[in-house]
């Protein structure tokens, strides 16, 4: 397990297109889709202890905000050759076990992770309704094994403010989890 921290794209990027499978569905979820609503993109994985360690937290961000103007994504990226649980059937069990009400889509070809430069998982981008980045870091301070809960208060803060026409503060913290499962050859420049 090697700990790496989000890139933090620069706030304000807009959000880069995506056109991806949902792993549950097998409908085509698009960046276009989601139009005029605020946007949270979240990279995750089945197998990663970060992942899993907050993994009850992100279905309640997706029962939380279901009723909101939000929008959720999640995309893996991972290597399946190499991590066969990061694979969309292992995926699929994932997101209906934990009871994820938003689609989880596979990156087959690692482009989408490279646009978002995207280093972890997880990591989190949120964009407003006119697809800007207003926020990238961690979920909350919670790590495997540091015994501090996961609230998932930083991200919480942001998108409530986000939600209420509140200037999302942009003293944010990285994101920290295992490095995306790059295929051979195909890492990217702002990686490691």
């Amino acid at each position: 397990m090697v700990k790496t921290a989000s890139t933090m794209l620069p706030l304000g990027t807009k959000a880069p297109h995506f056109e991806l499978p949902d792993v549950v569905t097998g409908k085509t979820i698009l960046l276009s889709s989601f139009a005029g609503k605020p946007l949270l993109v979240m990279f995750i994985c089945q197998h990663c202890p970060f992942v899993k360690h907050v993994k009850s937290e992100l279905a309640n961000l997706g029962k939380d905000y279901a009723n909101s103007d939000l929008k959720i994504v999640a995309i893996s990226s991972n290597d399946i050759n190499k991590y066969p649980d990061d694979a969309p059937e292992q995926l699929k069990v994932m997101a209906e076990e934990a009871g994820f009400l938003f689609p989880i889509c596979f990156d087959e070809n690692q482009e989408v992770a490279k646009a978002y430069t995207a280093a972890c998982t997880p990591d989190f981008f949120l964009f407003d309704a006119d697809q800007k980045l207003v926020y990238r870091g961690q979920l909350d301070d919670s790590r495997p094994s540091n015994g501090i809960p996961v609230t998932g208060k930083d991200l919480r803060a942001a998108i409530n403010a986000l939600l209420t026409g509140k200037t999302v503060d942009s003293n944010q913290k990285p994101s920290i989890g295992c490095n995306i499962k790059w295929k051979p050859g195909n890492e990217p420049s702002y990686y490691g």
